[in-house]
């Protein structure tokens, strides 16, 4: 489309509204507890890692509701956390950082 085209009635321009609509959608209530699953492999730092990443997106972060279930040969260690999620874009990022660590392997 050229710049002198007019845009079709039927054409969707994405903007703020968009945004509060996506929000407005969502399956998650903001702010909410919101737990999430990391699994990597069994290390002395991974904990301490994931809580760090944790506070970063979550100063209130409480590191002692952390719950620990290591795999039956006890090379990796699932990791639950509970974080206060208080956007979409917080999540985002929280789930990027998650798994740029070294050690873990799947965050859910």
């Amino acid at each position: 489309m050229s710049s002198s085209t007019p845009i079709p009635p039927t054409a969707h321009v994405i903007g703020a509204d968009d945004e509060a609509a996506a929000r407005k959608d969502s399956l998650i209530e903001y702010p909410s507890l919101f737990p999430i699953k990391v699994m990597g492999l069994q290390h002395e730092h991974l904990v301490s890692s994931i809580t760090t990443i944790a506070r970063q997106f979550d100063p209130g972060f409480d590191a002692s509701t952390i719950e620990l279930r290591p795999s039956s040969t006890g090379k990796y260690l699932g990791v639950t956390i509970t974080v206060t999620a208080t956007s979409r874009e917080q999540l985002d990022s929280l789930y990027m950082a998650l798994t740029s660590d070294p050690h873990v392997k799947v965050v859910l």
